[in-house]
């Protein structure tokens, strides 16, 4: 989205430094002086925070996903490791749902490709064959997110 608008301080700060572009927009906002904003890259800045969430979610499932994976094809190098980080990766998508509940419908609708990107990586990092690991989901999304669950 395109906001015609002359450039004023803030938005030649924005180029130069982008930590203090955020400060000074955050004081102009409280101060009521909106005429002073760089509208533009707020905008850009705004729109942006919901793709930066959705990518980290995708990223965390990822590799949830792959880890599941090789827990489940490699019983004899499960690892403390792996249980560790299926936990971790666990408890970073319920603090996204928690922070932004939203995110729980998106990651039902990229639950499958989630699952077939983990599969390439899992096939790649366990040096087994890519059909060693199902075309389909093993699991499913509430078992992923199932503290509790670890497949045999």
């Amino acid at each position: 989205m395109t906001v015609s608008q002359p450039k004023n301080k803030t938005a030649n700060l924005y180029d130069r430094d982008f930590c203090l572009w955020a400060e000074e927009t955050a004081k102009l906002l409280q101060a009521g002086k909106f005429g002073q904003i760089d509208l533009e890259h707020l905008i850009e800045e705004v729109e942006d925070m919901s793709g930066s969430q959705k990518r980290a979610l995708l990223s965390n499932l990822r590799v949830l996903l792959m880890h599941l994976l090789k827990y489940k094809y490699q019983s004899e190098k499960r690892s403390k490791s792996w249980r560790h980080t299926i936990v971790e990766h666990r408890i970073r998508l319920e603090d996204a749902f928690e922070e932004s509940p939203s995110l729980r419908e998106y990651c039902l609708e990229i639950f499958d490709k989630a699952y077939q990107k983990a599969r390439k990586q899992a096939a790649e990092e366990t040096e087994l064959p890519l059909h060693t690991f199902s075309k389909e989901p093993p699991f499913t999304p509430a078992q992923i997110l199932d503290e509790d669950f670890f497949p045999d």
